[in-house]
């Protein structure tokens, strides 16, 4: 269905959920995706609007990037503020939730005896971050919480909360402490109560970066100027159905003064004592493709012509639901969050290998390939508390069928893998 205008699809009533989707998705007609969370995928006809704004910008280069860019910035900000519950001048688009990430750590004057908690669960290129920055004068220490799944958020929290008192107990006099909290985290795909660790870096005087870069389209209700955390990162082409890549960074006027350039600095970059120029930085700071940051305004069109924020999440949440339970069946095994009090559209199955087979590389390449290759379907998977899982994401265009299908796929390739790795290991044994 590509290149169909957008603006003929919204005159028409939208189409049931499930398979009658995948015509406004450009996914080849025998793969089945169950791995949104990753990547996300951009509907066709949003595709179309890229692809048009595209065109448009290669006709007057000068005049568009003078000028046109600005509004359409300004357009983006004005309408993501709402989903998130912030201000317009205080959002700024940036690539992708890494980026945003590596934006506030990096403009965060350190000092020798800093100190940044993370999580064992923090996403593998954060976390390498955050040890990069230990790693350079004037070498911040980091404290890892541990936190293993299954659990249970009122156990997070009073994990946290721990950590958070002995950490700041610790610490020199007069250094500080910045906590890095995933809302969603990526492997376990399972919400956090963010929230509440908010409240707790609060309370005890800590910085709150959170990595929400599942968030925005899959979180309900989020209201960053009730919640108030100091620093907030969400993707857009994840959950929200944007071009890749782009994603919201939301800095409070109360902590703007920490982000002094943007990455890569902007010329309109100003010294400390000059007037604030943090919008003016982030909408520009070099030539490149800023389509995908545009794309939002279409995106959010296509999303409200198929319902809007609260129907998309019922049907996908459910989805999750439904498809974690059919899994665990048809594996013999079990969700990791049977009451699916730390799921949204993201479902954590065990998959039926021996907790003794641990993740390697060639492991891991050797799942993706055979999945994606062989059985032309894909779900996230990795080894977390000595077992092997498989994270499944429930889109618009999935149906239960579609778990049927990887569940057939994992079977056949955790039995090749069991048969392989599990006797490799038995002979070094």
């Amino acid at each position: 269905m590509s290149g169909v205008e957008l603006d003929e699809i919204c005159k028409a009533p939208p189409p049931a959920f499930g398979r009658p989707m995948l015509k406004y998705f450009g996914f080849d007609s025998q793969y089945v995706n169950l791995n949104n969370g990753s990547f996300g995928s951009v509907p066709t006809p949003v595709q179309a609007e890229c692809d048009k704004l595209a065109r448009q910008i290669e006709r007057n280069p000068d005049l568009f990037l003078r000028f046109t860019h600005y509004d359409i910035q300004a357009q983006v900000r004005e309408l993501i503020a709402p989903l998130i519950g912030a201000q317009a001048d205080e959002c700024v688009i940036v690539p992708n939730a890494s980026h945003g990430v590596n934006t506030v750590l990096r403009n965060i004057e350190w000092e020798k005896g800093d100190i940044i908690i993370d999580f064992n669960t923090t996403y593998g290129a954060v976390s390498r971050a955050v040890q990069y920055l230990a790693d350079k004068p004037p070498h911040p220490s980091v404290s890892v919480l541990t936190v293993n799944f299954p659990t249970t958020h009122g156990d997070i929290i009073s994990a946290f909360r721990a950590h958070v008192k002995s950490v700041v107990a610790s610490k020199p006099l007069g250094k500080k402490v910045v906590a890095v909290i995933d809302s969603i985290v990526s492997n376990p795909g399972v919400l956090q109560p963010w929230q509440e660790l908010v409240k707790i870096c609060k309370a005890a005087g800590v910085l709150s970066v959170i990595d929400a870069a599942h968030s925005i389209g899959q979180e309900l209700n989020i209201n960053l100027g009730e919640s108030q955390p100091d620093f907030w990162i969400s993707n857009c082409h994840k959950w929200l159905f944007s071009q890749r890549g782009c994603a919201v960074l939301y800095v409070p006027k109360r902590n703007q003064h920490f982000i002094k350039s943007s990455i890569p600095t902007s010329h309109a970059y100003a010294s400390p004592g000059s007037p604030p120029t943090f919008i003016e930085q982030f909408d520009w700071n070099g030539t490149a493709d800023f389509v995908s940051f545009y794309s939002v305004v279409h995106a959010l069109r296509f999303r409200a012509w198929l319902g809007g924020e609260e129907k998309i999440n019922r049907y996908c949440h459910g989805l999750a639901i439904a498809g974690g339970k059919r899994l665990a069946e048809m594996l013999g095994t079990r969700v990791m969050d049977p009451d699916g009090s730390l799921t949204l559209n993201m479902v954590n199955v065990e998959l039926p290998l021996s907790g003794s087979i641990q993740w390697t590389p060639e492991l891991n390449v050797k799942m993706q390939k055979t999945l994606l290759k062989d059985h032309n379907v894909y779900a996230a998977h990795f080894y977390h508390n000595g077992k092997w899982w498989t994270r499944c994401s429930a889109q618009v265009y999935n149906e239960l069928s579609d778990f049927d299908v990887l569940g057939q796929a994992f079977l056949r390739l955790c039995a090749d893998i069991q048969q392989e790795f599990g006797a490799v290991r038995g002979a070094k044994l």
